[in-house]
Order: C-alpha cells, then sequence, then structure tokens
C-alpha cells in the first residue's frame, strides 16, 4: 500500500471519528479534505496540482482530480468552523482548570487579504483556533470585524479553563477588553503611548509615564482613556538592550508584575505559526487563491495539518522518541516539525499512525532552544518601580 492511502485512510479514521455524527459533514467533503491534507503532508507545501497527484481514485486524468481540489475550495457547503471546532475541541479537552493563552494577530495576503488569527499559544508555538479572512491591504483592522472571530472561539474552549487574551498595540481597544470581561476572560494587551491614563486627579498619556532604560514600573487600579476604563493594571518596561528602542506598555485586568511581561511575549509566537504557514513548511501564497472563504478553507486544510502534527510531535516526545526524530541533543525542533518527521519514520517503516488529537496540558518537558548558548543565556532583568 502507497504512502497516500496509507495516510488518507489514517485521517479518514481521524476525520470520521470526530466529525461523522448525526448532522455532520457530507462524507464527500471529508473525503477532499482528507486528501487535501495528505497531499500537504507528502508535498510539504500548499501546491494543488501536486497534492492533485498524491489521490488514489478512479479519476484518471490529471485535470479531473485538480478540479475535484478546487471545486471542494469553492463549495459554499463546507464551513471551516463546523469541520474544525470539534478537532480543537478534543485536543484541548483535557485542559479545563488550566491557563490557556490566546494570541490575537492578523497577517496580510499579497496585500489583497488579511487573515485574523485568534490562536492557542502551546510550547512555543501556536496553534489556530478560529480565523476569518477579509479583503483588505491592511493588518489593522475594527472590533466589529474580529469580534465574530472571538465569539466562535469562545465556544470551542474547554469548560473551566483559564482564559488570557493577548493582543498586540492593534487590538488595544476599549471594546476588546469589555468582550474579554464579558466572556470571563483575562487580557494582556499592549497599548499604545497616545493612551490615557487616570491615577485618582492626575491624568497623562501612558508614554510621559515611560520608566528608564532598564527600569520596570507598575501601576494599579488605575483608569484608561477619556471613558474611564477600568480599574485595570498597567506594566511598563524600557529593555536595557542594543536594539531595544520601543518601551512596552502592557494592560492587564489583573493585578501586574514582571510575570506579566513573560506572559505578554507569549503572543510573538504567533509569528513562527506565520513563518510555518507562509514560508518555513506550507507556502500559503504560492495558492494564489482570489476569494476569502477559499483562502478561509484553504487555512482550515492548514489548520488540521498544525494541530495533528503538533499533536503527535507531543506524543512522539512523551514516548521518548523525539532524540530519534531531531538531531539536536535538546530539542531544536517545534513540536509540528518532530510531529512531521514521526509521521515520514511511520511511513518508512510501515508502523501505525496516531489517530487522536490532544494537546497535553502539562508543561514542555523539553523547551526548545536553537543553540546551547542560548540555553545558558540569563534572562532580562530590571529595576522594580511599583505606583500606587
Amino acid at each position: 500500500m502507497g504512502d497516500s492511502l496509507v495516510l488518507y485512510r489514517t485521517l479518514m479514521t481521524l476525520l470520521c471519528q470526530h466529525l461523522r455524527q448525526s448532522k455532520g459533514p457530507h462524507l464527500g467533503q471529508l473525503k477532499t479534505l482528507a486528501w487535501c491534507i495528505v497531499g500537504l503532508l507528502l508535498v510539504g507545501k500548499v501546491s494543488l496540482p501536486q497534492w492533485a497527484s498524491e489521490i488514489v481514485s478512479p479519476a484518471q486524468q490529471q485535470a479531473s482530480r485538480e478540479r475535484r481540489l478546487y471545486r471542494w475550495l469553492g463549495n459554499a457547503k463546507v464551513v471551516p468552523v463546523r469541520l474544525y471546532g470539534p478537532l480543537i475541541c478534543e485536543a484541548l479537552r483535557r485542559w479545563g482548570g488550566q491557563r490557556l493563552y490566546l494570541a490575537l494577530d492578523t497577517t496580510t495576503l499579497w496585500n489583497r487579504f488579511t487573515v485574523i488569527y485568534l490562536s492557542v499559544i502551546y510550547r512555543g508555538r501556536a496553534v489556530p483556533l478560529a480565523w476569518r479572512v477579509i479583503r483588505s491591504q491592511s493588518t489593522s483592522v475594527r472590533f466589529q470585524v474580529y469580534q465574530p472571530v472571538l465569539l466562535r472561539a469562545a465556544k470551542l474552549l474547554p469548560v473551566g479553563a483559564k482564559i488570557i487574551l493577548l493582543g498586540d498595540r492593534g487590538f488595544a481597544d476599549i471594546a476588546l477588553m469589555r468582550q474579554a470581561r464579558d466572556l470571563g476572560w483575562s487580557f494582556r494587551l499592549r497599548l499604545k503611548s497616545n493612551f490615557w491614563v487616570y491615577r485618582g486627579n492626575r491624568a497623562s498619556k501612558v508614554g510621559r509615564l515611560c520608566p528608564k532604560r532598564g527600569e520596570a514600573r507598575f501601576y494599579h487600579h488605575v483608569f484608561i482613556t477619556k471613558r474611564w476604563f477600568g480599574p485595570v493594571y498597567l506594566a511598563l518596561a524600557w529593555c536595557d538592550l542594543d536594539g531595544q528602542t520601543d518601551p512596552w506598555y502592557v494592560v492587564s485586568d489583573e493585578p501586574t508584575d514582571l510575570t506579566t511581561f513573560d506572559e505578554y511575549g507569549y503572543r510573538f509566537d504567533t509569528e513562527e505559526l506565520f513563518l510555518d504557514e507562509k514560508s518555513a513548511n506550507f507556502q500559503l501564497e504560492a495558492s494564489e487563491l482570489d476569494h476569502p472563504m477559499k483562502l478561509s478553507r484553504l487555512a482550515l486544510v492548514l489548520a488540521i495539518t498544525t494541530l495533528a502534527l503538533t499533536s503527535w510531535g507531543t506524543a512522539a516526545t512523551a514516548l521518548q522518541l523525539r532524540r530519534t526524530l531531531d538531531g539536536h541533543w535538546l530539542r531544536g525542533l517545534s513540536y509540528l516539525r518532530i510531529g512531521w518527521n514521526f509521521v515520514r519514520r511511520c511511513l518508512a517503516l510501515r508502523r501505525p499512525i496516531p489517530t487522536w488529537l490532544n494537546l497535553d496540558s502539562a508543561e514542555d518537558p523539553e523547551p526548545a532552544f536553537p543553540s546551547l548558548r542560548q540555553a545558558l543565556q540569563p534572562g532580562l532583568k530590571f529595576r522594580v518601580c511599583f505606583n500606587p
């Protein structure tokens, strides 16, 4: 049996056990979705003609197999949230009572489309939770545009999990903070320097409170903007390193300290997701699709692949197989890449590939370091000053 057929049967088992409920998607939708993932795993990038070559079916003509994939991407009955929701819910099922960080961010495609991602931060990477593709040339989007992403994601999160929302300056919006509060989420959002801060009868822009280099300041029970939103808590810091010219102004709904900067820093793990999708692994922009919903369905393929590979890489590491898949002494590959190597190894040795999804809520047993030098490098230090 060829690799493509082995992978296809594994993926169909995985998809059917979570999606073939009483009102589940049509079986034909799942079959084509499985072949898309097979193509991505074997080809290693987004290329529908090459994916079509991996399909095993009665269709003899290459053009027929390609049309099947393009029709699936254009099928209005293929609703990404209905297909992805049960899968990410299963992967996060054991996170009740745990702290779960969500990062809100955007990326652009060909300066014509913007993808809004809400992702789960997981062991140095981000796994998509919900997304939306719109026609736009800017990464800045209004709250009304990305609000549906938040509401959709809220239905997928495990009951009892402590949710912390992370966002850059482009999402420093009172409406977002209110929405997070209404959903029962905490937040760590970076402010722009022109935000007004009210401390008792004193008012100033947050940029005027900027600490000196190497110093961190914390303001508790303050209000922000002229609408007096709050009380909230601020964490301000200016890193004393060459090239760090931009201070951090982070607002939180909970008391702040130095760990607030660590928490906000998890947001940068979404950059690795964008790198994986656009250049390092999947090469999303090679698709050249011309419609937001087609891109959203393609994002579904990438999201399921990312989720599955990360889950399998986590499982392989838990089984003490990481050194057979990663040539580094300390973990140097992402769990996604370890999972991909695990799949290839299973295919080469004709071993079964897992049909479960699970993002382990335990602490990362082997944090990744690009080099031993970085692993031994001390963390940042600040002089700390608390203010009322």
